[in-house]
Parts: C-alpha cells; sequence; structure tokens
C-alpha cells in the first residue's frame, strides 16, 4: 500500500516512521511537510527549510514540500491540502499516515479532510501513553533539539535543549512529557532512520506573538476580541552547520 507520511520533523513523526518501516505494511513513497512561504520554515516549529531537506536526505525518502502563503486561513489551508491530496491519490496514494497520539479532535478532523478525496488516514502511534512514547524515543537512539516551548508553560531556558532524561525530569509539573498538547516542539536530527547526522549550531532565541499584543499597554485589541489564552513561544534558531 502506498502512503504518503505526514512528516513534522519532529520526535512524533520521527518515532511514528521507525515504526511503520520496521512493520513493512506500507511503502512511504514521501515524505510531506507544511512550510511558511514567507519565512521558508517549517510551521509552527520554526525550523529552516534546509535543515528539513538535510533531514530527509539523511533519512533517504523523497520530500514534498507544501508552501502556505502569508496568513493563510483556514480555509485557504483546507483547499491547498485538498488541490495536494487530490493530486497524490492520482499518484496512486492510498493512505496518509501521521503521528498524531491521542487529540481526538485532530483526528476526526484529518480523517474527514482525507475521506473527502478517497484517501485513508493511519495513526500508528495512537493512544499510547505518552510517557512511554517519549522514552522508547531516547532508548532507540534518536536525538532531538526543542526547537520552540509555550512560554506559558515552559520559560525560554527549555528552547534549544537536548530532548534527554534531563530534559524531562526539569519539566515542570502537568506537562505533558511527549509536549502533546503544544508545550514544546523539537527538531530530530539523529537516530535509527539516519544514513548520518544533520549538522547543526544553536542559534538565537525569539519570543514570538501570535494575536497578542506584546505590550500590555497596547490596545490594539477590543476586550471582547482579545484572545483569552497566552500565544507566545519562545522559538531557538538552528543554523544548517
Amino acid at each position: 500500500m502506498h502512503s504518503i507520511f505526514n512528516w513534522s520533523g519532529g520526535k512524533d513523526s520521527a518515532l511514528c516512521l521507525h515504526h511503520v518501516l520496521q512493520q513493512n505494511r506500507y511503502t512511504v513513497d514521501a515524505l510531506l511537510t507544511t512550510l511558511s512561504g514567507a519565512t521558508r520554515r517549517i510551521t509552527m516549529h520554526g525550523v529552516r527549510q534546509e535543515l528539513l531537506e538535510q533531514q530527509a536526505q539523511r533519512i533517504g525518502i523523497p520530500l514534498q514540500q507544501l508552501m502556505l502563503p502569508e496568513d493563510a486561513s483556514m480555509s485557504a489551508y483546507n483547499d491547498l491540502m485538498e488541490k495536494t491530496m487530490r493530486s497524490l491519490k492520482g499518484q496512486g496514494i492510498t493512505h496518509a499516515i501521521f503521528g498524531d497520539i491521542n487529540l481526538e479532535d485532530l483526528r476526526q478532523y484529518r480523517e474527514h479532510q482525507l475521506e473527502e478525496v478517497g484517501i485513508e488516514a493511519v495513526f500508528p502511534l495512537w493512544g499510547r501513553p505518552t510517557h512511554e512514547l517519549v522514552r522508547e524515543f531516547i532508548a532507540l537512539g534518536f536525538k532531538a533539539v526543542v526547537v520552540c516551548v509555550n512560554a506559558r508553560l515552559l520559560d525560554e531556558s527549555f528552547a534549544g535543549r537536548l530532548l534527554d532524561e534531563r530534559f524531562l525530569e526539569d519539566l515542570p509539573a502537568g506537562i505533558d512529557p511527549a509536549g502533546e498538547n503544544g508545550e514544546f516542539h523539537t527538531f530530530v536530527f539523529d537516530g535509527p532512520l539516519f544514513k548520518a547526522p544533520v549538522l547543526y549550531s544553536l542559534g538565537e532565541k525569539v519570543l514570538r506573538r501570535y494575536g497578542v499584543p506584546a505590550d500590555p499597554d497596547d490596545n490594539c485589541f477590543a476586550k471582547e476580541d482579545k484572545p483569552a489564552y497566552d500565544t507566545g513561544f519562545w522559538f531557538c534558531d538552528m543554523l544548517p552547520a
């Protein structure tokens, strides 16, 4: 069965792909990654396109990059994904594989969107305890950098760290060890999938806010329009070596 693997470049994707290749049930024809067309970085993770391409080369699976327009609406995103998936369906792709673990609404959304184009969604890691998955990831020899953290839940010192046992020990109470609730995101640079590690150096850390004014006195939002949640994220840039 021919499949497209939805690749974020992070730990869940890497562990999921490892299992899929070990099971040998699906042929993974390509990795599909969504990037910002304006910044040429992986959406949400903020990782540079060049590092993503090196990652795919080290793994040895073709990479298909989907560029999102700046400030794309959800409707525009859905239209672009539908067009892409219909094209892949025409090329013989029957399944789309995801590394999602337990976010039911996200799973239902993916299944519904793919059902419209006749592709089946597959979730190999679904329902497994996140603490088991992250420790399996480490035990298998995968290596990852924490590239983005939710500033409301984790301070900037967590950005740029290796995802290892020390990192897990330092997480505050209530933080999912796999970052399944969006607490943090990672970039995998080495492990059993890789022919050679992706070489990098760490760059600056930047706090970015999405929709919430950085200045608390900034009155650009009407009170009823201002989000009730903190959408600030610390990003640690990774530079190709």
